[in-house]
């Protein structure tokens, strides 16, 4: 249903008097008869499509939360990396409102006579696993609180937190209870929770779970890790009804994120987007923009791990080192021509088709996305007028994490294989024994890739095609703080495409020079519309160098990125800590 997102909180107004701040003395106040809502099954669908509002804010998007991982490069370097930038005192987050909303409806709701009144209490209960997700993810040890608080009940209200331990067992059986209650299987809009969206984001979080048990040995959880991988494979084999999109093969994947309705064969949850009613997105201009967003620029660090189309790694190619960029992305798979311009990408300006290689004036690595991006230049480029639809969950996602949890628990199979992996392969376009044999020798650029953490190789492939397939969809930074593998953040490298040497390079191979590489003064060029790029020695941030002084990798300086363990939990916030001194604070802070 579009209007879901849409709405806003007006009927929460109507019920709930609340507060601007944020603690959890705030006590939500009838204002409005209670049977006026909870007597009729309409009120209660009205009800929960405000809890919709906790679903990803469109206008940043889920494609922009990848900008601070290891596989992009973008402008500046955000507060979670900066240096001393994250503190209690610059610390937020510590919000309740949502959760009172929530748990106000399903007390009422559980009174309500409708005899359809456990399908909305699944939705309300799949919404506050979401939140209390979201906030053991950031915090840790959190409050649980199943109830509207009372004014008086100072325990609650002033109480310590539970272990995130138990916290997620309440997660799960929130989830679980979802899974059971609510009796919508499918949404032919892809815009209401189903049951297959409870099934399909229980396998997000118990991937997630499972990973921190695991990896997070200084919890001691690592034996229960495996029980919540068992949850992830259960799950997505209850979830029918959906299939890789595959109209046009070598544009069927970038079809998915600019298409205005969103396909129902492979997505399972969007929010729409409305020219009519003016609900946009600015993805055009945070991945285009050189001023608007964060000039979101992939990395060859990450690039290198597209395979070629034969299945064969780039990597074991000789001489992938120095290949130029308008050969490095030739017989790759077809994902990346799909997410990057590459030398057959073209833009039209006012319905005119304009050949358009990585811009240099708006990437800061030469792999410049194209992913969720319309190819028209006006108005998106300059205004946040993006009405494509925003897929927050698809079916891809599923099987890899499915993919993931077989690798984890050594039981993926040929059949499995084919199924998860290979599927997704054969839509990239990409042949040979990968499509239906599980690897057995790991892959040394991608050991190297996780750092030396990883070295089995089945998980090594699983997590190559997580990377290329779900990038800029906004799990990449939760991915590297379930492996525990924060020092990413701060050690991969923000490097670019090779460049032979200085002076005018053409990145397409259209006979037509696109960027001017140079030392020194600015020089002069007679080709129209060129873009300059000064690699002159310095240790300056915000300056492009090549590795080699006068050749070698693009590299880009952001700024000092820094990176503790600490950080794996945010600090909680120094006001709400002195409001209720019992929250203590996370290690480190």
């Amino acid at each position: 249903m579009k209007t879901k997102k849409i709405i806003s909180y007006t009927l929460a107004v109507m019920l709930l008097a609340t507060a601007s701040s944020c603690d959890l003395t705030e006590v939500p106040v009838d204002t409005a008869t209670n049977e006026a809502v909870f007597g009729s099954e309409s009120g209660l669908d009205l009800y929960v499509g405000s809890f919709y509002n906790l679903l990803p804010n469109t206008d940043v998007g889920v494609f922009q939360i990848d900008d601070n991982s290891d596989l992009v490069a973008r402008n500046g370097v955000d507060d979670y990396l900066a240096v001393n930038a994250l503190s209690p005192v610059t610390s937020s987050g510590w919000s309740w409102t949502d959760l009172r909303n929530i748990n106000y409806f399903i007390e009422n709701a559980e009174k309500s006579t409708v005899p359809t009144k456990n399908h909305y209490l699944g939705t309300a209960r799949f919404f506050r696993a979401l939140f209390y997700f979201d906030k053991v993810k950031r915090f840790g040890d959190v409050p649980w609180v199943d109830k509207t608080i009372d004014v008086k009940d100072e325990a609650t209200l002033y109480g310590k937190r539970m272990n995130r331990y138990e916290v997620m067992d309440k997660v799960l059986a929130d989830l679980n209870y979802a899974i059971e209650n609510i009796t919508l299987t499918s949404d032919a809009s892809v815009t209401r929770i189903t049951k297959n969206v409870a099934r399909a984001y229980k396998t997000r979080i118990a991937l997630f779970e499972a990973s921190w048990r695991k990896y997070h040995t200084e919890d001691n959880k690592q034996s229960t890790a495996n029980a919540w991988y068992e949850e992830v494979v259960k799950e997505a084999n209850a979830i029918s009804g959906y299939t890789l999109h595959t109209s046009v093969p070598d544009r069927a994947y970038r079809e998915m994120f600019i298409t205005k309705t969103a396909y129902t064969d492979e997505t399972i949850l969007s929010v729409a987007l409305s020219a009519s009613l003016q609900v946009y997105s600015s993805a055009n201009r945070r991945f285009i923009s050189p001023t608007y967003g964060n000039r979101p620029s992939l990395t060859r660090r990450f690039v290198n791990t597209y395979l070629n189309l034969d299945g064969t790694p780039f990597t074991s190619s000789a001489g992938y080192e120095t290949k130029p960029f308008a050969e490095e992305v030739k017989n790759r798979d077809l994902r990346l021509k799909q997410t990057i311009r590459t030398g057959d990408y073209t833009r039209t300006e006012n319905g005119l088709p304009v050949i358009s290689p990585p811009n240099f004036s708006q990437t800061y690595t030469g792999y410049q996305p194209i992913k969720w991006c319309y190819d028209e230049r006006f108005p998106f480029d300059d205004e946040s007028r993006n009405d494509n639809a925003h897929i927050v969950m698809r079916w891809a996602e599923v099987l890899l994490n499915k993919a993931e949890a077989l690798a984890e628990l050594d039981k993926m199979t040929s059949s499995e294989w084919t199924n998860t992996i290979g599927a997704l392969r054969r839509r990239a376009g990409i042949s040979g024994a990968t499509l239906t044999t599980v690897p057995t020798a790991a892959d040394p650029y991608m050991v190297s890739f996780f750092a030396g953490k990883f070295n089995n190789p089945v998980l090594l492939e699983v997590l190559r095609e997580r990377g290329t397939e779900m990038v800029f969809e906004g799990l990449r930074p939760d991915d590297l703080r379930r492996w525990k593998l924060g020092n990413l953040f701060q050690s991969a490298s923000l490097n670019g495409m090779y460049v032979p040497g200085l002076g005018e390079l053409d990145l397409n191979s259209d006979g037509k020079n696109d960027v001017y590489f140079y030392q020194g003064t600015k020089p002069t060029s007679s080709t129209a519309g060129i873009a300059f790029v000064d690699v002159s020695p310095s240790t300056a941030v915000g300056r492009i160098q090549l590795s080699k002084g006068t050749s070698g990798e693009v590299i880009w300086n952001p700024g000092q990125r820094e990176w503790a363990d600490k950080k794996y939990l945010y600090p909680i916030p120094e006001t709400d800590r002195i409001r209720n001194p019992e929250l203590g604070q996370n290690p480190g802070w």
